[in-house]
């Protein structure tokens, strides 16, 4: 216990800095996927074959956007983008600068989650709100997204755990964070014990974020 707190007391700050570096990343990349990611898994939903605004050009555009983030490996899409970040933030190096890569991946999973927990919706209920006059914003505010509040909310925890996953990796770039604390601190200095510590906050992180999810997503399911 002594070694532990020893460790607590020469690294205390510096892992709440690195905490409070990933929280920024995780709540601006929650904000794009929820400002963005959110209409384009609707989009996707909607402009599908069969779907009540079937339009092929723009289903094809936004899947392709999605499949393409999706698959590209976030470090090399960090490097990719770098171009663009320094043309946006001036710099490629900080929190800030690294959580514009953060975003794109964030938008890209949410609204394929986006896109899933609609098909789930039954179709005859956005059917039968257009066959009784409703406009498409009408569906989709008030049929579409309360029958799936519950399940979008669920989505928005896992994306958010993902998101911390890759948070981690920005650290390689200059963007701080948890995962840069573990390298430099832990990995780097071969200090193990501080490299489980910081693991075992990462850890408990992603159990909070699952049961505050988990309790929000159950208190707005009706069924």
């Amino acid at each position: 216990m002594s070694g532990l707190s020893d460790l607590l007391a020469e690294h205390g700050e510096d892992l709440v800095e690195a905490l409070s570096e990933t929280g920024y990343m995780l709540l601006v990349s929650l904000g794009a996927a929820v400002l963005l990611g959110l209409p384009l898994g609707m989009t996707v939903f909607l402009t599908r074959r069969g779907g009540v605004a079937e339009h092929r050009p723009v289903w094809t555009a936004a899947n392709l956007y999605i499949n393409v983030v999706r698959s590209f490996p976030f470090l090399l899409l960090v490097v990719f983008l770098i171009p663009f970040t320094r043309l946006v933030f001036g710099t490629t190096f900080g929190t800030q600068a690294a959580s514009l890569p953060l975003c794109f991946v964030a938008v890209a999973i949410y609204a394929r989650l986006v896109e899933q927990i609609l098909l789930e919706v039954p179709p005859g209920i956005s059917r039968i709100a257009v066959a009784m006059g409703a406009t498409l914003p009408q569906t989709v505010f008030r049929v579409l997204l309360p029958e799936a509040r519950s399940g979008l909310v669920y989505a928005l925890t896992s994306a958010a755990i993902s998101l911390i996953s890759y948070s981690t990796v920005l650290g390689v770039v200059g963007g701080g964070g948890i995962g840069d604390f573990a390298m430099r601190y832990g990995y780097q200095e071969y200090d193990d014990t501080l490299m489980y510590v910081t693991i075992l906050v990462i850890v408990a992180c992603v159990l909070l974020i699952q049961a505050i999810g988990h309790r929000v997503s159950s208190r707005l399911d009706h069924r």
